[in-house]
């Protein structure tokens, strides 16, 4: 598995925190992280690339390959900027470029599976079909989730798209009854096993710290020691 496509159920449920602990979890490899399309900052601002990095470690390379000022779907953001949109084709190019001299290559989607990068309605799941990746589901712990990583986990099927497994984003520190039994209905829904349970505000950390837990919040076909889900 030198590329692994991390993508999302929605927004907002920890992507990147889930990237930057598998980054971590390999710091003794060589890890590259690739942003296809940053959406609502300006240049200058650091996206989720830097912060993928300042979390992990200085061995995690960095690639974002397009910024789109305004907060909105990649190809929507790109056509209101009135500039070119990403092309799964070129994140392919810039995978398979990345992973010629690295060990891992994680290439961190916008939102979920199927937001379009494009006009066309080219997808993260495109990508992934062109690298021949699997692809890693970060969902949200409570209510609704079953139900998102169920339609998400279908999409990758339709598409003959390995989904390697489910991470649950952010896991509060007082979990609720939905939350407890989502631990185990998870992989059901997902019809893929459960690796990582990573906690609320874990991306608040100190790096330090939080490259030092990272292992334990994932299991081992993410590096980490968690027992499988």
């Amino acid at each position: 598995m030198s590329v692994l496509v991390v993508t999302g159920t929605g927004t907002e449920i920890g992507k990147t925190i889930v990237t930057a602990a598998v980054a971590a979890a390999a710091a003794h490899r060589r890890v590259a992280v690739l942003k296809p399309a940053q959406t609502g900052l300006a240049p200058g601002e650091p996206g989720d690339v830097a912060e993928v990095t300042r979390l992990a470690g200085a061995h995690v390379t960095a690639v974002e390959l397009a910024r789109f000022p305004e907060p909105l779907a990649p190809a929507t953001a790109a056509r209101r900027a009135g500039m070119e949109p990403v092309r799964p084709y070129e994140v392919a190019e810039a995978a398979e470029k990345l992973a010629a001299d690295h060990d891992l290559v994680l290439v961190e989607g916008a939102g979920g599976l199927l937001v379009r990068f494009d006009d066309e309605g080219a997808t993260l799941a495109d990508a992934a079909r062109l690298l021949a990746a699997p692809v890693l589901v970060v969902g949200p712990a409570g209510l609704g989730t079953l139900n998102s990583t169920a339609l998400t986990a279908e999409a990758l099927r339709a598409r003959e798209l390995d989904c390697l497994g489910v991470v649950i984003g952010s896991m509060p520190a007082a979990p609720g009854l939905a939350e407890r039994c989502n631990v185990a209905d998870l992989p059901v829904a997902a019809g893929a096993p459960l690796l990582g349970v990573v906690p609320e505000g874990a991306g608040a950390l100190a790096p330090a710290d939080f490259r030092a837990r990272a292992a334990g919040w994932l299991a081992a076909p993410l590096g980490g020691d968690r027992p499988l889900g």
